[in-house]
């Protein structure tokens, strides 16, 4: 199982769990499903994961350039990106200790902590605060 997720500053957090890894197509539709939930211009930090800046997404994502803008982060820079403080946070708070049975236990396990935080509005900031980048 893969995950692809954002936060924002506003403060929101959006998952998706995939059986498998993170292909194109993946990417593509999450990204597609921001824009339809978040008004406004969304500006994607991102690693430089293959599926992130392969010709696939970057032309199926050039079509929204008035709303979406893009920008890799360095090689290895956790410490740049909120969404490592997202996966950070599931690891040693929400989910830590548990032992799902099997990988429907886990998926169960990983929405309802995505649920519990939806409702720490100041644990999503924190994301932010975290790094050198801050708001």
């Amino acid at each position: 199982m893969s995950a692809i997720s954002a936060v924002t500053p506003r403060p929101s957090a959006y998952l998706r769990l995939v059986r498998g890894s993170i292909t194109s197509p993946y990417v593509i539709e999450f990204v597609r499903r921001l824009l339809h939930w978040i008004p406004g211009p969304i500006f994607l930090f991102w690693d430089g994961l293959n599926t992130h800046r392969s010709k696939i997404t970057r032309a199926a994502l050039a079509q929204h350039r008035s709303r979406l803008h893009a920008y890799r982060l360095p090689a290895y820079a956790p410490e740049l990106n909120p969404d490592e403080g997202l996966w950070a946070w599931m690891k040693q708070h929400a989910l830590a200790g548990q032992c799902p049975p099997n990988l429907e236990g886990l998926q169960q396990s990983i929405r309802l902590a995505l649920r519990r935080l939806r409702r720490r509005p100041h644990v999503i900031r924190s994301f932010f605060r975290r790094g050198p980048l801050s708001l």
